[in-house]
């Protein structure tokens, strides 16, 4: 599934563990309570997508476009998220991620 086009797609509480999503527009995907744990999700687009609430344990979120998108009682546990950019995410009761003011 790299560099797939899931653009609004309705994801809500699949399981996704270890895929690859690499380069993926997920812009506007549902996919809250989704299982993402030790996917490769960097660069992929997930501005305004809802994951509030996945698992994204140990999931590749480097360079990863994630402006705007719902990360509330998301599980950031061991997430890469380096070079993110989680510009206005909300991330509200996640888990696992350190937030620099």
């Amino acid at each position: 599934m790299k560099g797939a086009n899931l653009q609004n797609a309705d994801l809500d509480k699949a399981n996704l563990a270890g895929a690859n999503l690499q380069g993926a527009n997920l812009q506007n995907a549902d996919l809250g309570e989704a299982n993402l744990a030790g996917a490769n999700l960097q660069t992929a687009n997930l501005i305004d997508a809802d994951l509030g609430k996945a698992n994204l344990q140990r999931a590749n979120l480097q360079g990863a476009s994630l402006q705007r998108a719902d990360l509330e009682e998301a599980n950031l546990t061991g997430a890469n998220t380096t070079r993110a950019n989680l510009q206005g995410a909300d991330l509200d009761d996640a888990i696992g991620i350190r937030r620099t003011n």
